[in-house]
């Protein structure tokens, strides 16, 4: 079996300033998206993007990722601690950051932006689709460096059980790589290539929402779930694979509809 490094969460310090490896995810998704925009771009013409244009969408997602998925953690994970510890709620250096959160944070911050540049929501949103999951990839890396978001008991014979030693001494699955390969690196070859040419409009954002739902549904059972508030509804779902129905139900129709429709 394997064993987690236990690796030091702060990469490197500045005097008192301590630089840690999770932000530096944060910025390497951050770098990405506007490398992987400006690529795109360049192989889609049409699309009429330009460099100011993708830094400006950098800013506003930013914003949503950060506030969402904030918002989310409290909302959906942990509302009776941080409804009595108000205080703690903007204190996003202590960790706990949800991804539907920060989804529907981006979701609300892309609606501005489209609204603001009249290009309308579904036109943004299918730029965007291709350039996320690299940035999930990497926050993913962070989770697994910080040790956290471990996966469910492992046989010990399987080749890649981990130890994490302070949690237990059992093996477990490294379900923070299984969410790197899936619904980062799998993800964005899928959505890369088929965003490589003209789609229907929010096609490539329906593509997102159905391919992300079904990997993080998938990864969860491998992951040790998160208590949050829907957890207990049955069916031995977790509160994220819960969360998770409504992106492949809502991406599978968004997919299917127009074909049935001319």
């Amino acid at each position: 079996m394997l064993i987690h490094p236990q690796f030091d969460p702060i990469a490197f310090s500045l005097g008192p300033i301590s630089v840690h490896w999770y932000g530096l995810m944060y910025l390497a998704a951050f770098g990405l998206f506007v490398a992987l925009g400006r690529r795109h771009a360049a192989r889609r013409p049409d699309l009429g993007w330009d460099a100011q244009q993708i830094d400006d969408l950098l800013f506003y997602g930013v914003l949503g990722v950060i506030v969402g998925g904030r918002l989310g953690e409290v909302l959906f994970y942990a509302p009776g601690y941080y409804f009595s510890h108000p205080l703690e709620i903007p204190a996003v250096w202590k960790g706990g950051m949800s991804f539907h959160g920060g989804f529907l944070g981006v979701l609300v911050a892309m609606a501005l932006y489209g609204r603001k540049s009249d290009r309308g929501f579904w036109a943004v949103t299918d730029f965007i689709a291709p350039l996320v999951p690299i940035g999930l990839a990497c926050g993913r890396i962070g989770n697994f460096i910080n040790g956290e978001l471990w996966g469910r008991p492992a046989d010990p014979s399987l080749p890649w059980a981990m130890v994490f030693p302070f949690v237990d001494d059992l093996p477990r699955h490294p379900s923070q790589i299984y969410q790197a390969m899936g619904e980062g690196l799998l993800l964005f070859i899928l959505l890369w290539w088929f965003a490589r040419r003209p789609r229907r409009t929010g096609a490539v954002s329906a593509a997102f929402l159905l391919g992300y739902g079904v990997l993080r549904f998938t990864a969860e059972f491998f992951r040790n779930p998160d208590p949050g508030i829907f957890s207990g509804l049955g069916f031995d779902l977790s509160t994220a694979q819960w969360l998770c129905v409504p992106m492949v139900l809502i991406g599978a129709a968004m997919l299917v509809r127009p074909r049935r429709t001319p």
